[in-house]
């Protein structure tokens, strides 16, 4: 009989990714540890909020799980540093970076919430990323405490001129990310305050997404899909919504476990079938591993708006 595989602290997926297909998630911070505390968040509402940047987690340490990842030979289309907290508060973000360009050709993508890019130290590490996808939910400081509800010394100003910075230094590709939330952030106002802004930081791509998966929040509301596509062209000529996850040819996963499917639910609910085709299991067998899962205690599940997500305990 084979020993089970060991349990990865640090990676999770690979993931459907709705702009970045199949992704590896790499979690550099604690959990929750964050420099905001948005509304939408779907990890809860207690973030422990800072903008002290730290070495929270070995670089070594994630690069050899990457390491192993690779010798298991699960596909994926990026490796995407983001996890569950602001990873730009790792403080040795480079180090992890340039490690990952050594181990593998695999595009490493960085999600963050682009609040820390008024450091020159933070905007130069997160230059090594193939590609960077910020957000930017908010076109006026009230707006912004409201929804994204910042660590009280992070002011909308600096946030905003460290977005503008990092386009003048950053030669990649930029994917700028706007949640809107219904009525809370899609009045006319805020439309037009969010156009003046965006131009400004002069992104590659617009991203227009909404409360599609749970949030911690239950009163956040997602913005109907038309009226998505009639705010797009509103907010800048590269303005799209994004697709629901991507269908495409899939290749056959091996050595997937329960582990693997508990670490991904840590960090994100996802439905069942989200879970088939991010890890390439049928959905039968990825049945059977949830409800071993759900016989365990170690996973529950949560109707929202219809439809069924598993959540960790």
């Amino acid at each position: 009989m084979n020993n089970p595989a060991p349990e990865y602290r640090y990676l999770f997926g690979p993931v459907p990714s709705r702009r970045l297909g199949r992704s590896l998630g790499v979690d550099p911070v604690p959990f929750k540890t964050c420099t905001q505390n948005c509304l939408y968040c779907q990890l809860g509402t207690d973030a422990a909020q800072t903008l002290e940047r730290k070495n929270y987690v070995p670089p070594e340490e994630i690069l050899e799980e990457i390491r192993r990842w690779l010798t298991e030979g699960i596909a994926a289309d990026y490796i995407t540093i983001s996890g569950s907290g602001e990873p730009t508060l790792h403080s040795r973000l480079d180090e992890i970076i340039e490690g990952i360009h050594r181990l593998t050709k695999i595009p490493t993508a960085l999600i963050t919430n682009g609040t820390l890019f008024w450091d020159p130290d933070v905007r130069k590490q997160c230059s090594l990323a193939d590609v960077v996808l910020p957000s930017l939910d908010a076109g006026d400081p009230e707006t912004f405490k409201k929804i994204n509800q910042p660590h009280p010394n992070l002011s909308f100003e600096r946030f905003v001129e460290g977005l503008i910075l990092f386009r003048k230094e950053y030669s990649g590709p930029i994917w700028l990310e706007v949640f809107l939330c219904e009525g809370l952030n899609t009045d006319p106002d805020s439309i037009t305050n969010l156009n003046r802004l965006i131009r400004k930081i002069n992104p590659d791509k617009v991203q227009l997404n909404t409360a599609v998966r749970p949030t911690a929040h239950p009163h956040i509301r997602a913005v109907p899909p038309d009226i998505l596509e009639q705010i797009a062209p509103q907010l800048h000529p590269k303005a799209e919504v994004i697709a629901d996850f991507p269908k495409g040819r899939l290749e056959k996963s091996t050595q997937i476990s329960e582990q693997i499917i508990l670490e991904t639910l840590k960090r994100r609910p996802c439905a069942l079938d989200e879970l088939a085709d991010s890890l390439q299991l049928e959905p039968s067998l990825t049945a059977e591993y949830l409800q071993h899962l759900l016989k365990t205690n170690q996973v529950r599940i949560e109707n929202r708006s219809g439809k069924f997500y598993f959540c960790a305990n």
